[in-house]
């Protein structure tokens, strides 16, 4: 009987024991597909023998710790070439281990790489087996290191090191890379064994290991990948010049360079980089001569460079607050921005100047000088009360146009423009034209027009294309031709829907070619004066960023990008509107990455006017299934438009499995001033009924959007939008506001920018006069009604929407039981930059999302955990 109980009780433990074990096995994930690379001849450095000054020699875990390839950035793939040698897919063996072999003498590294895949934020444990030497990476950070090895045999009990590490994964792929080196004293089998084990055991499913080095998008990418920052043309067009810049991670800090190609070809003609300091890049109006900064010891130095010669000297030495510059047509002289600070002293108490006296630069003055490229004298032009701003340098060399800005309390937007000719030989300013909302002002080729970009009412109701019943929304810039001999104006853009952003007159073809925003686009229209005719350009691009069109050619270059394509360089041919790719910085970060589609969608507002829109699906977008929506508009002047990236990442979004609905409600740019003008004195009546009517007709036309899953997002007038929705609706699971205006007559009192923002959006209108504007359309004098969660995000020193905005809500919200989180960004304005503090601002914003959309509050939770 004794003997039956020992035998139940061994069985019973034992089917216990496989049991467990079998549980052990369904929670955890053997690695067994790799990417191999190596082997690499490992050699010591000549007397690695003898004690260092420490009394050390260098040893075998010294090689290891030197690291002879940087692999923060490595995208390891099959086929791939590095170092000489071929990534090769690789299986390990039925129990997940991978055998390596070396016919080095010495000690060899080897690299293994595969990537985990995961659809959602995942805290897991990586475990890394082998009796050699061994560093961890994960995405080409340091994880851990293996220093020793252990003799594994008969005549050795030991079993094999191992570096065990948590983990936290955040939706997308990431790489683990080994970097392995055998101990050549050590007979033991180089055997490398990997697995992942979720915290949670449910989450198993949610991880994938493979070698494939497809992935989605992710801020890492967004944010680590170079960018253009600008482009420039010869004046033959030839030689195209770029300055691009690159995060150089995990800092804040970047790397910016400047390159030379050819504009045809786009092959690469010459590079300054390192150690070169080179900004304010600008070719000369003839010849290859270029003109760029450096930093001085006090100031700015300007420097003068003949590309063709290779010749570089210096023209200007130490300018202090040197601010900007202007060839002049026959490269004979420049002319010269300097900013002049205010000393007089900080003061406990100060008397205010004026309303603009609160902005800390506006004692400041800028003022005009002028150097002679070949004398290097200097003169100063202009001097006065007010900061003199160059516009532009008349053909002919002989004047140009300066502008000065006035406050004006009296009128809006309280301040004013006035335009002067300064006549170069005699420094006699002569008054051109005045008004408000004015801009830059530029002369036509012949020197007998002018081009000025302003408000519509700069002159009048010249420019002004509304009802009798609207006011003209002033932010919906206009164009006008200006007769110097006649004084008489045309207002070429009046009933041109676009809204002008830049002009170019080209003197080669006597046409003015214009960036401009067409509803969620930026493209570039070609001008006829004579014809008075407007053609758009096909380019290859949804949104233009910058063009450079060479003075003495046909021939310019573009950059820009689409709703699902980074930014790219083109090479356009003017004569035949046709384009070219000449660089695609990003290629190689963007390569394995998969975008989903995005498609328009738009409906009819009450009014029977149609309201834009465009969605953007997740990357492996699967009709039969149910997804959250994330809703974002902006409802200010100006539209979102359908570029790449953005501070509002909505590709980066839809990677994380959202739909994304981007709406244009009424009172936008780019679509007309009778549409743009709805925008003044609403302050999201219309908007707001037009988001809710939207979303719900998006909701009723895709069945794959789960309406119970819907959150909306905004920033600055959007973050006000943000607010004042919750007020109306409870449609939304979550919401969430950054720099968003809670009570309108602080953001108009306190704001650096708000009263003159109010200028054109509020206009004529006051907290004494206007309450049903300054109060009830405030968020803050309705937070009672307010029961979605809300999420508040601020930088802690935004001078255009004032901090404080966010404080008076998530204070109202607290006291009334509310769900809301108020997160600050410290040292930010109101933009985050920085990048380190712009990846968790990005994270943060989806960790919102995730918590209450897809009922996954972990990530969140672990950003910001109650204690």
């Amino acid at each position: 009987m004794h003997n039956l109980f020992r035998l139940l009780t061994f069985t019973f433990l034992l089917i216990f024991k496989i049991a467990s074990l079998q549980a052990d096995e369904a929670t955890v994930i053997q690695i067994n597909e790799w990417l191999k690379l190596g082997p690499f001849e490992q050699h010591f450095p000549a007397f690695h023998d003898q004690n260092n000054i420490y009394g050390n020699p260098i040893k075998l875990a010294d090689l290891l710790k030197f690291s002879n390839n940087e692999v923060i950035d490595w995208k390891p793939a099959a086929g791939k070439i590095s170092g000489n040698q071929k990534w090769n897919k690789v299986m390990a063996d039925a129990e997940a281990k991978l055998k390596l072999e070396s016919d080095k003498n010495g000690p060899s590294v080897f690299y293994l790489a595969s990537y985990i895949k995961t659809n959602r934020w995942i805290k897991s444990e990586l475990k890394v087996s082998g009796a050699h030497l061994m560093q961890v990476f994960i995405d080409g950070i340091l994880l851990d290191t293996k220093l020793g090895s252990e003799k594994i045999g008969a005549e050795n009990s030991k079993e094999p090191g191992n570096i065990c590490k948590e983990i936290i994964l955040e939706q997308g792929s990431h790489l683990i890379l080994i970097r392995t080196m055998n101990d050549p004293e050590n007979i033991s089998d180089w055997v490398i064994e990997a697995s992942l084990q979720p915290k949670d055991s449910t989450l198993i499913n949610e991880l994938t290991v493979s070698s494939s080095s497809d992935e989605t998008m992710t801020m890492e990418k967004l944010l680590d990948s170079p960018v253009i920052k600008n482009i420039h043309i010869s004046a033959d067009g030839n030689i195209s010049a770029m300055n691009l810049s690159r995060m150089l991670k995990p800092t804040d800090q970047s790397e910016t360079w400047l390159e030379f190609r050819d504009t045809e070809s786009g092959k690469i003609i010459r590079e300054l980089r390192g150690a070169v300091d080179i900004s304010d890049f600008q070719w000369a109006p003839k010849e290859n001569l270029y003109a760029y900064t450096s930093a001085g010891n006090e100031g700015k130095n300007l420097w003068i460079a003949d590309f063709t010669k290779g010749d570089v000297r210096l023209l200007l030495k130490n300018i202090k607050g040197f601010l900007g510059y202007q060839w002049a047509p026959d490269n004979s002289f420049i002319i010269y921005t300097v900013s002049e600070e205010y000393t007089d002293g900080t003061k406990d108490l100060n008397k205010l100047l004026g309303m603009e006296d609160r902005w800390p630069w506006w004692r400041n003055r800028s003022y005009l000088y002028r150097v002679n490229l070949q004398s290097g004298q200097k003169e100063r032009l202009t001097g006065g009360l007010y900061s003199t701003d160059l516009n532009d340098i008349s053909p002919d060399g002989n004047e140009l146009i300066f502008s000065v800005t006035k406050p004006n309390p009296s009128e809006r937007p309280y301040s004013k423009n006035f335009y002067y000719r300064l006549n170069l030989l005699t420094l006699k300013a002569d008054s051109l034209f005045s008004g408000n909302w004015g801009g830059t002002a530029r002369y036509s080729p012949d020197g007998k027009k002018i081009l000025l970009l302003a408000g519509p009412s700069f002159f009048g109701k010249l420019g002004v294309n509304v009802s009798s019943d609207k006011i003209p929304n002033e932010y919906d810039t206009q164009a006008f031709i200006y007769d110097l001999k006649s004084r008489s104006v045309q207002a070429i853009s009046r009933n041109f829907n676009p809204e002008i952003n830049s002009a170019v007159w080209h003197k080669k073809d006597g046409k003015i070619y214009f960036i401009v925003t067409e509803k969620a686009y930026r493209n570039l229209y070609r001008y006829d004066p004579g014809k008075n005719q407007y053609n758009k350009l096909d380019l290859s691009v949804e949104v233009l960023d910058e063009t450079a069109i060479s003075s003495n050619s046909m021939t310019a270059i573009y950059n820009g990008t689409n709703a699902n394509k980074p930014e790219r360089l083109y090479f356009i041919n003017l004569k035949n509107n046709k384009s070219k790719l000449i660089l695609y910085p990003a290629e190689t970060e963007y390569r394995t990455v998969r975008f989903g589609k995005v498609e328009s969608w738009t409906f009819k507002n009450k009014d029977n006017i149609e309201i834009d829109g465009h969605i953007y699906f997740p990357p492996h977008f699967d009709p039969s299934k149910k997804y959250p929506c994330i809703v974002y508009y902006y409802g200010g002047t100006s539209p979102v438009d359908r570029g790449f990236g953005g501070r509002y990442p909505k590709n980066y979004w839809a990677a994380n499995g959202y739909i994304v609905y981007v709406m244009q409600p009424s009172g936008a740019t780019g679509f007309g001033q009778e549409f743009s003008a709805l925008h003044v004195n609403d302050w999201g009546k219309i908007v707001a009924d037009e988001i809710i009517m939207g979303v719900n007709k998006f909701l009723d036309a895709h069945s794959y959007v789960d309406r119970n899953r819907v959150g909306s997002i905004g920033a600055s007038f959007g973050g006000f939008m943000t607010m004042l929705l919750q007020t109306k609706t409870d449609m939304f699971a979550c919401a969430v506001s950054h720099a968003g205006i809670s009570s309108i007559s602080s953001y108009w009192g306190e704001g650096y920018w708000g009263y003159l923002y109010s200028g054109a959006a509020t206009a004529n209108s006051f907290p004494w006069n206007r309450q049903d504007i300054y109060i009830d359309q405030s968020p803050l004098f309705n937070a009672d009604k307010i029961t979605t969660p809300l999420l508040l995000l601020h930088g802690k020193v935004d001078t255009n929407v004032p901090p404080g905005e966010s404080y008076q809500l998530f204070t109202a919200l607290k006291l009334l039981g509310r769900e809301v989180e108020l997160i600050e960004v410290a040292g930010q304005d109101h933009h985050i930059m920085e990048y380190n503090k712009r990846k968790q601002w990005s994270k943060t914003i989806v960790a919102w999302f995730d918590k209450y959309l897809k009922d996954q509050p972990q990530w969140w939770e672990n950003l910001y955990p109650d204690n």
